[in-house]
């Protein structure tokens, strides 16, 4: 989705975009002319919103947990191709 739509989605304001995307807690796909937004990028702004508004959280205690979830992604990843490798090798 374009930047407009992806602002109506939320009702956020396009400074408070800005700052998202300056922190990197957003990083959408690049096109042609202006980023897209993925349905990623709309769940995660809305944690982004729950745990500013909705939970109190400071800049910095949302750019923490951000990052501690890209890195249980990260490491869920992981174990998966690690167990989708133990299966093949199983399976021999």
């Amino acid at each position: 989705m374009n930047r407009q739509a992806f602002l109506t989605q939320l009702s956020i304001e396009t400074t408070t975009l800005e700052v998202w995307l300056e922190q990197e807690w957003l990083v959408p796909q690049q096109a042609e002319a202006e980023p897209q937004f993925s349905d990623a990028d709309l769940a995660r702004a809305r944690l982004i919103q729950h745990l500013g508004s909705g939970m109190g959280v400071n800049e910095a205690g949302i750019d923490v947990i951000l990052h501690l979830l890209d890195q249980l992604h990260g490491v869920r990843r992981a174990f998966e191709g690690l167990n989708q490798s133990f299966g093949e090798t199983r399976s021999r």
